[in-house]
């Protein structure tokens, strides 16, 4: 099949303009523990807040992994 109306180079090249990877937005918490923007930390903390229990997280899952293995 032939393409009947070819776009031209610049008509290709404005409509990628769009397409260039863009850097990831790292922030620092007050400890200066780097981490991705509206994200919690991996220690649970948020805005300067704990948000998150992970020691609780762990604990469950292994006992869940127990429970499964049995």
């Amino acid at each position: 099949m032939v393409i009947r109306m070819r776009h031209t180079r610049a008509h290709t090249r404005n409509r990628r303009a769009h397409h260039a990877l863009s850097a990831p937005a790292i922030t620092t918490t007050e400890a200066g523990v780097p981490h991705l923007r509206h994200r919690a930390t991996k220690d649970g903390h948020y805005r300067g807040r704990q948000v998150l229990d992970v020691v609780a997280q762990a604990e469950k899952k292994i006992a869940k992994a127990k429970k499964t293995s049995k």
